[in-house]
């Protein structure tokens, strides 16, 4: 929060249904098939792991893909 006030940004959030949705196509995709859409979008060999990291990226790239 703070670096987004120093650069006089605003906060975004979504939920994960959106998240789901924009990586996935499909509101209601599960755990697996978002961690499959992180590894694709970015080329990657693997999922990321652990879990958090695959939720990180996946929130980033959904941001990416809303602005």
């Amino acid at each position: 929060m703070l670096v987004l006030a120093q650069h006089q940004l605003s906060p975004v959030e979504f939920t994960p249904a959106q998240i789901k949705q924009a990586l996935t196509g499909y509101g209601n995709a599960d755990k697996a098939m978002v961690q499959e859409s992180v590894m694709r979008e970015l080329d990657l060999d693997k999922i990321p792991k652990p879990d958090d990291a695959a939720d990180g990226l996946a929130v980033a790239l959904t941001a990416w893909f809303q602005r």
